[in-house]
C-alpha cells in the first residue's frame, strides 16, 4: 500500500522529467548514454522542486516555466553585462535584471518582491 501511494508522484516526476528537462528529447541509444541522460533528467526535477519551493515562498503561483525563464534571463543580462565598458550601477543593474528575468513568465514577479 505505502508503494502504490507513492504512484502519483512517480508519474508526476517523469512527467516533469519529459516535459521541462529534456527526457523526452533524447536521442542517446548507448547503455551509458541513456543511463546519464535519465539521470541528469531526474536531477534537475529534484533541483527544480528544491528552488521552487523557496519562490513559492514569494510567490504560490512560480512554475517550472517561470523558474528556466528567469534563470535564462538571468544569464542573458550576465553575459550581455559582459560586453559593455563598464558596470551599471547597481540600481540600474538590479533593475535590469528584474525586467529581463521576468521575459517569458507566466507570473511575473512583483517588482518590489525580493524572489528574484
Amino acid at each position: 500500500m505505502e508503494e502504490y501511494s507513492l504512484r502519483f508522484q512517480i508519474e508526476f516526476n517523469f512527467r516533469d522529467a519529459k516535459q521541462f528537462w529534456g527526457l523526452e528529447d533524447f536521442m542517446n541509444v548507448g547503455k551509458n548514454a541513456v543511463t546519464n541522460a535519465a539521470n541528469l533528467a531526474f536531477f534537475m526535477v529534484n533541483v527544480s522542486q528544491v528552488l521552487l519551493s523557496h519562490f513559492r515562498k514569494f510567490n504560490p503561483d512560480f512554475s517550472i516555466t517561470d523558474l528556466k525563464a528567469m534563470f535564462r534571463g538571468y544569464k542573458y543580462v550576465e553575459e550581455t553585462i559582459k560586453l559593455l565598458p563598464e558596470k551599471p550601477d547597481p540600481v540600474l543593474l538590479a533593475n535590469i535584471f528584474h525586467r529581463v528575468t521576468n521575459l517569458g513568465r507566466i507570473h511575473p514577479a512583483d517588482p518590489c518582491s525580493t524572489s528574484s
